[in-house]
């Protein structure tokens, strides 16, 4: 049932006081780590009883559905984001606000046409510029994979429209995506480099259905309009490549563009540290969503698990010794004109907060979908110390094991705090079908199941505690031959 406000949201999570009470009083605040590792087994515990995540999701999904970074939408979603901090209690709420040029998608055709002709299942690769108003036709210059569009010279495909047909491979830790990612990120520029005037790709997706996936490409002077089919459409070239007796010709129409200027959001709530406020701890998910489905797993999941997880350390009747911050970042999904290309929600954040970097003390996002966590990745250096002992000791019951690689990043919205030195972690999440749904017409509140959201707030809920109570510094851990 959709919530009516989210004072409802509050009712789920009342009763964690009381479970939680005799864990946390401050007589046995001397007792530290210990009553640290009971408290989050208490939180983690709590959370799988049943977590207001589904809850948040569902009206976030219902009642603003798409969520395209700049729109009407996304910033009616920011509001409503910054009543519920309120209502659920945390401290120094606010909306900050930034300017964005608004990508819109408009219109879009692709077909096949001459022998063979039919029409494709499409859409507009985001920041995609349109095509004239009457189209733009051509041969198909088809290359099987990425590696063999960059083999061809300059001027190889003058008014012709390059087509890359290279699938995505599935894994659960998303590592197909990221190999291909640079077609749909790179494609149309190394496209137009070499004289084409249109592009298409397979969709970055790892299912057999018909319908196709957007995302980002670059945006800027030397690109051309850029497409994405379905996994099957593509399948469908390639077939009718082996029985043609002459070269496919398609035919592109797009009105994609920017449109005008506008504003996105990061909202920011947190519950302040007992001990060292000035220590802050930073968590979140992005608001904003393509506008094919309702970003219901990208990332209004996110948001919601990582909401959740600090509502319940808002609930305990002692605060955490360090800040723990939740942001729900704006426009991460849209590449925005040059010189800026993406993440401009983040990089608002951390450009603001430049001055006050070395006071956080960790950053990390819940973006990739809804399934289980499956594995805990700390900063460099962590992995070996009574910390990660500690953590490992309540993830365990959950399914979640110690990975032995550093985490390099904690998601896409945290690579600017990343880069001005603050360390990551990462709660690995299991993505083996994140891709199916990712960026497309089916990322809707159905694919998510809510106990395994229930599994992510315990997961979150009990490692920030930890994290937050402890004397841990990630930085002082790094090897001296490591990189900031």
């Amino acid at each position: 049932m959709l919530l009516s406000s989210s004072s409802k949201l509050l009712q789920l999570s009342a009763g964690a006081v009381s479970a939680l009470a005799l864990l946390t009083t401050p007589s046995m605040v001397q007792a530290q780590d210990e009553t640290a590792v009971r408290t989050a087994e208490q939180l983690r515990d709590r959370a799988l009883e049943g977590s207001i995540a589904y809850d948040l999701v569902s009206e976030l999904t219902t009642r603003f559905g798409p969520r395209l970074a700049g729109s009407a939408s996304e910033q009616a979603a920011a509001a409503w984001g910054a009543e519920t901090f309120r209502e659920l209690g945390f401290d120094a709420v606010s909306v900050e606000t930034f300017p964005l040029a608004l990508w819109t998608r408009g219109e879009t055709r692709v077909e096949i046409v001459g022998d063979f002709q039919q029409p494709l299942t499409a859409v507009s690769l985001g920041g995609s510029i349109a095509t004239p108003a009457d189209g733009i036709e051509g041969e198909a210059a088809i290359f099987e994979t990425y590696a063999e569009l960059l083999a061809q010279p300059p001027g190889s495909l003058t008014g012709k429209i390059a087509v890359v047909l290279q699938d995505t491979v599935q894994a659960q830790d998303g590592r197909g995506y990221g190999a291909t990612s640079p077609i749909r990120g790179q494609g149309p520029t190394e496209a137009a480099r070499r004289g084409a005037v249109g592009y298409v790709l397979r969709s970055l997706g790892t299912h057999d259905h018909r319908f196709a996936h957007t995302g980002a490409t670059r945006v800027g002077e030397g690109t051309v309009p850029a497409f994405a089919i379905s996994p099957p459409d593509a399948d469908q070239i390639r077939r009718i490549m082996r029985t043609a007796d002459a070269p496919i010709r398609l035919r592109l129409f797009s009105t994609a563009g920017f449109t005008k200027d506008s504003v996105s959001q990061n909202v920011v709530g947190e519950v302040r540290g007992r001990e060292r406020p000035d220590e802050v701890i930073v968590i979140g998910g992005h608001l904003d969503s393509w506008d094919l489905g309702t970003g219901a797993i990208d990332d209004g999941a996110g948001v919601a698990i990582t909401a959740a997880a600090l509502k319940l350390i808002e609930d305990l009747p002692v605060k955490p010794r360090r800040t723990i911050r939740v942001v729900w970042w704006g426009a991460e999904e849209v590449s925005q004109p040059p010189p800026a290309q993406g993440l401009a929600g983040a990089r608002f954040y951390a450009s603001s907060r430049a001055d006050r970097a070395a006071a956080h003390v960790a950053v990390s996002e819940s973006d990739f979908g809804a399934r289980r966590i499956y594995s805990l990745g700390l900063p460099a250096g962590a992995a070996a110390t009574p910390f990660a002992r500690a953590a490992m000791r309540v993830l365990t019951p959950l399914g979640v094991l110690l990975d032995p690689a550093p985490a390099t990043g904690g998601g896409p919205d945290t690579g600017p705090l990343v880069a001005l030195g603050v360390p990551a972690f990462r709660l690995n999440q299991d993505g083996t079908d994140y891709f199916d749904y990712h960026h497309t017409a089916d990322d809707v509140l159905d694919r998510i199941d809510p106990e395994e959201l229930d599994q992510n707030v315990a997961a979150w809920a009990a490692f920030l505690w930890l994290l937050a109570e402890s004397d841990v510094d990630f930085r002082a851990l790094r090897p001296a031959t490591g990189t900031p």
